[in-house]
């Protein structure tokens, strides 16, 4: 069988359904970061306590920990576009919930985290059905190419929405940048509606209660260490080294910006991973792929390293910039890992523990560099948490060998003993 990368860009996009489903994720993302810029300033700036952007990790984080699992069953057992297409709608309410209280000029941060904890409910739902869901839209030849074109749109978008919320929130307050964001979940759920999903796999009844059938991802993973060590390598350099959460506080206190330019800092990451995207498309990594995800991973501290310890402006831009262009290289290559050794009567659960990671990696890990920040000072709580991803890079090299060793994506499937998905 031809390398799926030998496909084009237009074979993935020619799929029935694959650019209204872009489209609707694009809409998605857009809300979604503009929305978080927006809830990070307000909350920094009516507490200015590192402290504060902590809790607004945790009250995404700690729903989703507790719905994750029955999301990740629903997904194997119910209609994964459905179950998207709520959870998008709950999201809409909270941004309108967000419009209102900024509306109201309301002081009392606790609302904001109320509607966060809602907020990470319907998150919980639309990270396993959304990664489940592609699967079933695109024929299993264009797979790989079109998680490609996905992975670089999505960076795309992450790029404008963040420069684009600063500048909303400067010209309109949260008003204006709340309201464009449920009108941007609203559409993304219309456009969801317009996709059929035709490469589904039969369903077949799933036997015995929630909890076993989840006990049932489980063990796939663990008996699968490419899964386990791909998904557990994000939960953890990302949980220590990221440094997003701390972003209000160098723009506040750090590098002197405003809202602009915590817009600027937030995009600065996508156009790294969007140029290294494109880069990629032109040149895609077909041997030793399992070595360069951890290289990537390592180069993704070292920048972040950098940035903790700069006080120009344009430099830390540059450091953010790198550790995008070195996550993109990472989760390009992860997520391609995970769906090719996973079968599709599987994916809902085995894409709830990864999503569980990687909400860990990302809402747990701004609870962690918060209150590392209001306990050692957003400066060395960043230079300690770049160096801890470095150890992560080669404490993991060395116990998930057969990660390491991956030559090629397509070889994944057969290392790990998954069934081919069902076309």
């Amino acid at each position: 069988m031809a390398s799926p990368f030998s496909l084009s860009a237009s074979g993935a996009l020619r799929q029935p359904g694959f650019l209204s489903f872009l489209t609707a994720r694009l809409l998605g993302v857009f809300a979604q970061q503009m929305q978080a810029v927006v809830v990070a300033w307000q909350v920094y700036d009516l507490t200015r306590d590192p402290l504060s952007l902590a809790y607004v990790g945790l009250a995404q984080f700690l729903p989703m920990l507790l719905l994750l699992i029955p999301a990740g069953d629903l997904s194997d057992r119910m209609s994964r576009k459905r179950i998207l297409g709520a959870s998008w709608s709950v999201a809409a309410l909270c941004a309108g919930l967000l419009f209102w209280l900024s509306a109201q000029h309301t002081t009392h941060v606790y609302w904001i985290y109320a509607v966060l904890v809602l907020f990470g409910c319907s998150r919980a739902f639309t990270g396993p059905a959304m990664q489940s869901l592609l699967p079933q839209i695109v024929a299993r030849e264009h797979l790989a190419q079109a998680l490609a074109t996905n992975s670089m749109l999505m960076r795309t978008a992450s790029i404008a929405a963040p420069v684009l919320g600063g500048v909303l929130y400067a010209l309109g307050g949260g008003e204006l940048t709340y309201g464009c964001a449920m009108v941007a979940l609203v559409l993304a759920v219309l456009m969801l509606a317009r996709v059929p999903v035709l490469h589904a796999a039969p369903r077949t009844a799933l036997v015995g209660r929630m909890w076993q059938r989840f006990g049932d991802g489980i063990q796939f993973i663990r008996s699968r260490p490419i899964i386990l060590g791909t998904i557990s390598l994000d939960l953890f350099a990302v949980l220590l080294g990221g440094v997003i959460a701390l972003l209000p506080i160098y723009a506040h206190e750090v590098l002197k910006v405003g809202p602009e330019g915590l817009g600027m800092l937030r995009s600065a990451m996508a156009i790294g991973e969007v140029a290294t995207g494109l880069w990629l498309s032109a040149r895609p990594i077909r041997r030793h792929v399992g070595r360069v995800m951890f290289a990537a991973v390592a180069v993704f501290g070292l920048a972040n390293l950098v940035f903790a310890l700069s006080s120009w402006f344009w430099l830390s831009i540059a450091a953010l910039m790198l550790a995008g262009a070195a996550d993109m290289v990472s989760v390009y290559i992860r997520s391609a890992l995970v769906q090719f050794s996973t079968p599709d009567t599987m994916r809902g659960r085995v894409n709830a523990v990864n999503m569980l990671f990687i909400g860990s990696s990302n809402e747990l890990g701004e609870f962690r560099a918060g209150s590392s920040a209001a306990l050692l000072g957003a400066v060395p709580a960043a230079i300690a948490g770049s160096l801890c991803t470095l150890a992560v890079v080669g404490g993991w090299m060395a116990w998930f060998k057969p990660l390491r060793d991956v030559d090629r994506l397509e070889d994944a499937a057969r290392i790990s003993g998954a069934p081919e998905p069902q076309a």
